[in-house]
């Protein structure tokens, strides 16, 4: 099946499939204003499963990799929903202790594109826990309609404590040197900053289009923080101008990007909002980023 970009599409339809996503809008509200898109014999129900995720692009490190040891893992979080399950990634081979990295997915659970890239950090020597928030659910039901519909019924708060727990059962691994960060993807993004608002002790942070915290809560953040921004996900990026204001009067350590004609959700390859060349290139800093700030 060939890969479809995100140029492939006209960006109002993007813009329209974002809302879906994000569940401002019903799946038939999607269809109804995909129809006058639906041209050349492609209906609009096409169009949808087009833009859908697409499992078979997402992987670049097998699940047997013979450089890593998975698990899944069930964590204890008392003051969330009791307890949160996730997917724990190591070296095959460590040598004394090495750092961990928190890996929170997008706003449908855990599924195989996260698992991907908790993998990927795996490669390069990092612990990598990637929690499924949809636990108390039971868990990413291997569907994203399902996993979209289901999210939006865990206690928001209860969710957040459940990750908060899944930073402290990482850092607490004996394989772990102390130094640990994390990573998030859109609902993740959001959650990896409102992560460096709660924990004084998180080393560094990495947010891809996460929604900003607020003034008030900015002055409570430790960790150093790298930004990725999509100049075409005006729903997100919009709100960095403001927030840059408070991390300066902060005196906050950040670094952000805006990548040029990218949308949000360009660093997941399962869809054709992926952007090459931005997810590359972002995601190198992101390594860069923790190289330095984690094993430094």
């Amino acid at each position: 099946m060939e890969r479809k970009k995100a140029t492939d599409y006209p960006q109002e339809l993007l813009d329209l499939f974002d809302r879906y996503v994000h569940g401002e809008i019903s799946r038939r509200a999607f269809l109804d204003g995909a129809q006058k898109f639906a041209v050349g014999g492609v209906t609009a129900v096409a169009l949808w499963e087009s833009l859908r995720p697409n499992y078979a692009f997402a992987q670049q490190v097998p699940v047997d990799d013979k450089r890593l040891k998975t698990e899944r893992v069930t964590v204890p979080s008392p003051n969330g929903n009791g307890s949160i399950n996730g997917y724990y990634v190591r070296p095959a081979k460590i040598t004394g202790k090495i750092p961990a990295i928190l890996v929170i997915h997008e706003n449908r659970g855990l599924n195989p594109y996260i698992e991907d890239v908790a993998r990927r950090l795996g490669t390069v020597n990092y612990l990598a826990f990637a929690p499924d928030g949809l636990t108390s659910l039971g868990g990413y039901p291997g569907d994203e309609e399902k996993g979209l519909a289901l999210f939006p019924k865990v206690d928001v708060n209860k969710m957040f404590e459940d990750f908060v727990a899944s930073a402290a059962w990482l850092k607490a691994r004996p394989e772990c040197s102390g130094k640990y960060g994390a990573v998030g993807f859109c609902f993740g993004g959001s959650t990896v900053n409102k992560l460096a608002v709660r924990l004084p002790d998180l080393t560094a942070a990495v947010a891809y289009y996460g929604g900003q915290p607020s003034a008030e809560d900015t002055a409570k953040i430790k960790a150093p923080l790298l930004l990725h921004y999509g100049s075409l996900d005006t729903r997100i990026t919009g709100g960095f101008p403001a927030w840059e204001e408070a991390l300066k009067a902060n005196h906050v350590t950040y670094t952000a990007y805006v990548y040029e004609g990218a949308n949000h959700g360009f660093h997941n390859d399962t869809t054709p909002r992926y952007d090459e060349a931005a997810a590359k290139l972002s995601w190198q800093r992101t390594l860069d980023f923790f190289n330095k700030y984690l094993k430094g």
